[in-house]
């Protein structure tokens, strides 16, 4: 088995993180942990470094767990719910991981384009997590 987490430097994308390690251990299933990054911009280029700074942590911090995982990094120039699911599809992914954020009233409409992308075009079952309020807040 094989869990997908779409992975971002925010609280949601640490609860999400959190999660999927969790159902890997549940299930004895390998981790997936991917960023999608764009590209292109020089504002995007210095973000690559601060995720690839993170994603090494994360590395670090998934060796010392007892868990299979790998950490990958898409630069397809694609959004990030286009890569997530193109990715399941081709790894033949059995459930992808992502965060959501908490919304207004008038947020709560719309999801967000790529977890709504994510959840109505996903092939596998979708787990969708909030942060805690505490994290989110800070």
């Amino acid at each position: 088995m094989r869990i997908l987490v779409g992975y971002l430097i925010s609280p949601e994308g640490q609860a999400a993180l959190e999660a999927a390690v969790a159902e890997a251990r549940l299930r004895d299933a390998k981790l997936v942990v991917l960023h999608s990054m764009r590209g292109g911009t020089r504002d995007e280029a210095e973000q690559v470094i601060t995720y690839r700074e993170q994603l090494e942590q994360i590395h670090e911090q998934l060796g010392a767990e007892d868990i299979d995982y790998e950490v990958r990094e898409l630069v397809r120039g694609q959004s990030p719910a286009e890569d997530l699911i193109e990715f399941s599809a081709e790894e033949d992914v059995d459930l992808i991981v992502i965060g959501l954020r908490r919304r207004s009233p008038v947020g709560k409409l719309v999801l967000g384009s790529n977890a709504q992308d994510i959840l109505l075009r996903a092939d596998c079952p979708v787990l969708a997590v909030k942060a805690d309020s505490e994290a989110e807040g800070a």
